[in-house]
């Protein structure tokens, strides 16, 4: 992971009630927590590991509404709203910039995703725009690529995630709510086939509701309750420089690469084009849902089969609440960053701006993404358990719509109006 994720203090005493249980100490999870117990509800928040130890702390940072699925704009809409409001409402600094971020197309074909995508929004009032080469050069001076256009929205931008949601955190310990981090939740308690606690490895809290914010690891709880939630593994891997002079504090996305300014004064690079996929078991259970995805972005895929499919093996699907579980096992996903594809994603910048000539890698990490079928995410009460909520699958692009994701699964349990329209995430739909 990320040397700069700032760790923070927590509770070590596991409370006997609360109205909400919250699995999870993601981005999610944490502004969840937050927004109830600024409704006076009081929440648990119990993190296996570290808060913000995995998805939250290691992706790019950006916070966009461009080339997202237009059902899902209205979330990145309102998320905005929420960062903008966010150093105020937890009394520091998250790093947030509305610096803007700009898309680049090679080929014809490309431009045309981007054209299709600007229409499709237009009922939504983006302050997106479609480039030609020249708006690209005064956006990004001093390039070199062979881009044909592009799409920029202003309004987009990006934070920090190796200090956003420990910031929300600590917000929300303030307002009273209580988190505590190395306590793995293993079951859920049921009364009735209802919600009427969780079992930690701590001991017993009774509730009333539960939120289940587990990114990677929802799949393998729900299943040992019998609910079969879609989601597969990949991996990006992630690089950040030394404080250097580059082309633009816009964040890109290139064809092969994607970058952002770092608040050090170094970029933040990935290679956009290429993820890792490491096959599981789950991915010969439940691939076929994933045909549709395969034939339209096989390229981007680097597939291997290995210790991964191994290891997943080892670990158990199915415990009891006396069990030891694989969140006591494995408290961190940490897997080792691509060097390899991290290295490709810095060559393709120095071929588009040669400033990035003078790159130098300070650290290197990967994170694991939890990906649905349509890689849009569940926020959604499951009928099957009543009083358990779900916020997860988010697919590598939940950090920027996290607090709205967050408020959204907070509407749900405290069975207000909602922030925006849940339907585009229900459960029944995947």
């Amino acid at each position: 992971m990320t040397k700069a994720l700032e760790r923070i203090a927590t509770s070590d005493e596991l409370p006997s009630s609360a109205s909400v249980v919250i699995i999870g100490g993601g981005i999610v999870g944490v502004s969840a927590a937050l927004a109830l117990v600024e409704r006076n509800i009081s929440v648990v928040l119990l993190e296996k590991g570290h808060i913000a130890g995995e998805q939250s702390s290691r992706n790019l940072g950006w916070i966009r509404k461009t080339s997202r699925h237009a059902a899902d704009v209205p979330m990145a809409q309102a998320a905005d709203r929420l960062w903008q409001q966010m150093p105020e409402r937890v009394g520091r600094t998250v790093g947030y910039r509305q610096a803007g971020i700009m898309f680049l197309a090679k080929t014809e074909e490309q431009m045309a995703m981007y054209e299709d995508w600007h229409t499709s929004v237009a009922p939504l009032s983006l302050d997106s725009k479609l480039l030609n080469v020249a708006d690209i050069n005064r956006l990004a001076p001093d390039g070199q690529g062979q881009w044909v256009g592009g799409i920029h929205t202003p309004s987009d931008g990006y934070a920090e995630p190796a200090i956003a949601t420990s910031a929300m955190a600590e917000a929300a310990m303030k307002k009273r709510a209580t988190l505590i981090q190395h306590c793995a939740v293993r079951t859920l308690s049921l009364e009735a086939g209802k919600v009427a606690g969780v079992v930690t490895e701590k001991g017993e809290i009774r509730c009333e509701q539960v939120l289940l914010a587990g990114g990677a690891w929802s799949r393998r709880f729900l299943g040992n309750l019998g609910v079969a939630l879609p989601t597969l593994p990949l991996i990006c891997s992630v690089l950040r420089t030394q404080p250097m002079e580059g082309p633009t504090d816009t964040a890109v996305g290139g064809p092969n690469f994607s970058f952002r300014k770092h608040q050090d004064g170094g970029y933040i690079i990935t290679q956009r084009g290429k993820l890792d996929a490491p096959v599981t078991l789950d991915h010969l259970l439940i691939g076929h849902r994933y045909l549709d995805q395969l034939r339209t972005q096989r390229s981007f895929l680097k597939i291997g089969f290995g210790k991964a499919f191994f290891k997943d093996l080892t670990m158990k699907r199915r415990w009891n609440a006396d069990s030891t579980t694989p969140f006591e096992q494995v408290r961190t996903n940490d897997p080792a960053p691509n060097m390899g594809l991290n290295q490709d994603a810095l060559n393709n910048l120095k071929a588009a701006w040669p400033a990035f000539e003078e790159a130098r890698i300070e650290e290197a990490w990967a994170g694991l993404l939890d990906v649905t079928p349509d890689s849009n995410p569940v926020i959604d009460r499951i009928e099957a358990i009543p009083g358990l909520v779900i916020a997860t699958g988010f697919s590598g692009h939940g950090f920027g719509t996290g607090p709205a994701a967050g408020q959204l699964a907070a509407d749900l349990l405290a069975q207000v109006e909602p922030i925006v329209d849940p339907r585009p995430y229900r459960f029944a739909r995947l």
